[in-house]
């Protein structure tokens, strides 16, 4: 399973879930391109690299 991240502009990290609606017909890619806005940089993770401790949330930090 995997998920889209990217900074937002006042630097937050955004997390993209896909569905699996989606990823019946459509890749992961296709929906970074439709989602993630133009000129971020985003990258496709794993979901276990993101944090399954949301407390501090808001303290995450997006490094390409």
């Amino acid at each position: 399973m995997q998920r889209i991240i990217y900074k937002t502009t006042d630097g937050g990290v955004a997390v993209i879930v896909p569905t699996a609606e989606w990823l019946e017909s459509h890749t992961i890619e296709e929906l970074a391109e439709k989602d993630v806005p133009a000129g971020a940089e985003f990258q496709i993770v794993d979901v276990s690299d993101i944090p399954s401790d949301r407390t501090f949330r808001d303290a995450w930090e997006y490094t390409a």
